[in-house]
């Protein structure tokens, strides 16, 4: 009974705010979200690529493949995001990462509830599934003070109940991806990830047979997660890597 009654005075003393335009929420609006925020948000809705989640306008009735993704090698199943990376998402996310909000991870965790409905892992028990976050390499990470794919792993597991585990470590610090095409891309990255080692005060999960969810903030080639599942599969004996993010770059 104490919690809902000191919730109720913080809320009274901070009344919570939109976290895109900051107007008061009232009691029937969303928790994050006011309600024309809300229906402005660039949601990610078929038709979509069924390898990468890239977005098509259009009458797809079938499930389709698109040009980027075919005769491409992709370590992972699939990736499914919960939004497009425009507008308020995209502000979302750039508060998020480069200026430390980090109370907006609330807010993108909730979004990206919505990938946990698509089709193919609506059918999946995914309490028996780990999160696992893209990791940072060590020197951005200290830079940046903390990982926002680690933060998002974290909320979603308090979410659903799917435990969060970190599996991979970033050991090579790699070149800008941005002016690499798609091949050299994957070269840039090859190499860059690693299992975490075990340490006396940190067992290494075993991830062999394990289901993964792999999880980023904004996917967009798809190189960085591919070689993640490739590392985590071929290295860590995990059965299936599924990528999940909140916005789709």
């Amino acid at each position: 009974m104490l919690q809902p009654a000191w919730s109720a005075l913080v809320d009274l003393v901070y009344p919570r705010l939109c976290c895109v335009c900051h107007v008061p929420l009232g009691d029937a609006a969303s928790r994050w979200f006011c309600r024309g925020c809300e229906e402005a948000l660039p949601l990610v809705e078929p038709p979509y690529c069924e390898v990468c989640g890239e977005v098509y306008d259009g009458a797809f009735t079938n499930e389709f493949r698109c040009a980027n993704c075919s005769g491409r090698r992709l370590e992972f199943e699939f990736a499914v995001a919960a939004c497009r990376a425009e507008e308020g998402a995209r502000e979302l996310i750039h508060q998020f990462k480069y200026e430390r909000r980090l109370q907006l991870r609330g807010a993108l965790a909730a979004l990206m509830l919505r990938t946990l409905e698509e089709p193919r892992l609506a059918r999946e028990n995914l309490a028996e599934w780990l999160l696992v976050p893209v990791p940072l390499h060590r020197t951005r990470e200290l830079d940046r003070e903390f990982n926002q794919s680690w933060e998002l792993c974290l909320r979603l597991s308090q979410l659903t109940g799917i435990p969060a585990t970190k599996a991979l470590v970033r050991v090579r610090a790699t070149d800008t991806q941005a002016s690499l095409d798609r091949d050299e891309r994957l070269r840039n990255l090859r190499g860059a990830f690693s299992l975490l080692k075990s340490r006396p005060w940190r067992p290494r999960i075993d991830l062999h047979g394990r289901r993964i969810l792999l999880v980023d903030d904004v996917f967009t080639t798809g190189a960085t997660t591919s070689e993640c599942a490739r590392v985590l599969r071929r290295e860590g004996g995990a059965e299936k890597v599924v990528v999940i993010t909140a916005a789709r770059g």
